[in-house]
């Protein structure tokens, strides 16, 4: 089987078993040990979740969800599920199980994979009003192996079962894959929901394949190519590098062992891709700031000096303008004795391309990177385009803008500046609501809800979301995600909301990075008991003004933030506070913080 006859994921795994079975698929860390698993392996796995799925009753198009941490047996759940022809439901763990019981309720879910004992109680406690789903499956069966409920069954059991009736039905596995049509359903992604409930986003089999084959275009990736599975699986752009180039380019995917240990992972597996989210990014950025100002005289002014040199190239790169043969000798004497060390200590010694997406980055920090020898590629997109539309490529590379639009796209910006979107990747439609899809896919044009503007040579620059645009109390227009981004780049800051629609001045809600911001006060020998009594310490808010005021020195007057407080709590997913991604959900905060807004305008309205 060639790739042109690929019609959907799970012949595209039957493929990449046929040509390359003893290559390695993917490799999990488990107590601190890295397991090799192959493509054979990989295939085996599937088939005998396919089949034990099979048994219990599962059908073509039948909706089966799962919730756990990145792992193999996600991959090998969602793959058993679709070589049925089913289609696979992603739920975030972080989910509380109201929001569990949402999603299993509203996909009519029949089977439930579980990771563990905490996600099972989840399932549990919203069986009772999720009247389709039948079974619940558990990776993990520890402190379940005397609960005695008909409706659990262990992953292994069901392994046992799916080898049993392959055994018995030789074949049949095999020729329900090729049953499987293109414009058939794959999965229901539901949407974070930062503006309301989440919507299911049906994504088809020719969706994830027209993804990845424009996506390989521009990526180049291959079967020598290795990647880091961290963030969320049931996102869609972690399922771009996990599933669908996964397939196609049949590279290796590298698990860590939890999301604590995802740096030290990185240095072990030194991967070729590193595809991350923006808090990722800043999270590096302000440890090698914090890391380089705490260093020996000489250590940090050797940083300075070479970084200095690898702006002025990076500069000179991104305009197009010949590089000097003095500054290429000099940046290539400070990128073998200062960058190529500080690469190997972070695990990125073999990154060809880093990647940024599910939310927008901050220009400095893209800048930063590129300067120290890791070049970040930003990329837009949605989960109702299959999680990309536009990527930046290595050579052709504008700071600024999230690239030109993948091969086969059309592009156009509505009238009130909303980008607006043709593709192979655009979704199937929202499940069980044809009103949101009709006004989605209005004009036969997905409207993204995004705001932007395509230069001379197409690349695309997004404002902010259509409805975030800050319009003030004088009528002039601002972009909040620009000032946060720009905020963010400060390494005692971790989330900023900048607020000001319909208001005389622009005011922000700061959450302090409490690492970075705890080493401040002991350096400082700043008396604080909590995180809360930490915000509120004069030197630490005092710290922060003049941060917010290096932001207002780089914007416009009308964009300058008046009045800013700090948080006394972090933003957390399981708050509603933030996405999984972790986007902002703005309405929450708004609403959340009322009190403290309503403070920051008091007497000025």
């Amino acid at each position: 089987m060639n790739k042109d006859e690929v019609k959907t994921l799970p012949q595209a795994l039957k493929r990449l078993v046929q040509i390359q079975p003893d290559r390695i698929a993917m490799r999990m860390k488990d107590f601190g040990i890295w397991h090799d698993i192959t493509w054979k392996q990989y295939y085996e796995n599937v088939k005998k979740v396919a089949m034990g799925l099979y048994a219990l009753g599962v059908k073509p198009f039948d909706h089966v969800a799962i919730v756990g941490e990145n792992k193999p047996q996600w991959l090998f759940s969602a793959m058993g599920v679709m070589s049925l022809r089913g289609i696979f439901v992603g739920v975030y763990t972080t989910n509380p199980a109201a929001e569990c019981e949402y999603v299993v309720g509203h996909s009519e879910s029949v089977v439930f994979f579980c990771e563990d004992e905490e996600q099972f109680d989840k399932a549990l406690a919203c069986r009772e009003r999720t009247p389709h789903l039948k079974k619940i499956v558990v990776w993990d069966m520890e402190g379940l192996k005397h609960f005695d409920d008909p409706m659990l069954m262990s992953f292994d059991n069901l392994l046992e079962l799916g080898a049993k009736v392959d055994r018995e039905k030789p074949g049949l596995y095999e020729r329900i894959i090729d049953e499987g049509k293109t414009e058939e359903t794959a999965s229901i992604i539901y949407t974070s929901g930062t503006t309301g409930p989440p919507k299911g986003a049906m994504i088809g089999h020719q969706n994830y394949l027209w993804i990845a084959r424009a996506n390989e275009k521009i990526t180049r990736m291959s079967v020598e190519d290795e990647t880091i599975s961290f963030l969320p699986l049931n996102h869609v752009y972690e399922q771009i590098f996990d599933l669908m180039m996964h397939m196609w380019a049949g590279h290796t995917v590298n698990f860590t062992e939890n999301t604590d240990t995802v740096m030290n992972d990185l240095r072990d597996v030194s991967p070729t891709l590193f595809h991350a989210v923006p808090r990722i990014w800043e999270k590096y950025h302000s440890g090698i700031v914090l890391k380089m100002a705490d260093a020996t005289w000489l250590k940090r002014n050797a940083f300075n000096l070479a970084f200095m040199i690898g702006s002025k190239y990076n500069n000179c790169k991104l305009a197009k303008k010949p590089i000097p043969w003095y500054l290429y000798l000099a940046y290539q004497l400070a990128y073998f004795s200062v960058f190529w060390k500080l690469k190997q200590r972070l695990g990125f010694d073999k990154v060809r391309l880093g990647f940024s997406g599910a939310a927008p980055i901050s220009h400095e920090i893209l800048k930063f990177f590129q300067s120290i020898g890791i070049p970040i590629r930003e990329g837009y997109g949605l989960t109702e385009t299959t999680g990309i539309t536009h990527i930046s490529d290595a050579e052709n590379f504008k700071l600024g803008t999230v690239g030109r639009a993948l091969p086969g796209s059309e592009v156009k910006i509505a009238e009130d500046g909303e980008i607006l979107i043709k593709h192979g990747g655009i979704f199937q439609g929202y499940f069980k609501e044809p009103e949101a899809t009709e006004a989605a896919l209005e004009g036969g044009w997905f409207h993204t809800g995004d705001v932007g503007e395509i230069d001379a040579e197409g690349y695309l620059k997004i404002t902010d979301r259509k409805k975030d645009l800050i319009i003030t109390a004088g009528g002039k227009n601002v972009a909040p995600q620009y000032i946060e981004n720009l905020l963010k780049f400060s390494p005692y800051i971790t989330d900023a909301v900048v607020i000001g629609d319909r208001r005389k001045y622009i005011t922000a809600l700061i959450v302090i990075d409490e690492e970075n911001v705890v080493k401040y006060a002991q350096d400082h020998k700043i008396q604080y008991t909590t995180f809360a009594s930490l915000t509120r310490a004069e030197e630490v808010v005092k710290l922060i003004s003049e941060e917010v005021n290096k932001v207002n020195n780089q914007i416009a007057r009308v964009e300058n933030i008046r009045k800013f407080r700090l948080l006394d709590k972090k933003l957390y997913t399981e708050d509603g506070e933030v996405t999984p991604t972790m986007k902002v959900k703005r309405k929450s905060i708004s609403k959340e913080y009322k009190d403290v807004i309503e403070e920051m305008y008091k007497g000025e309205e």
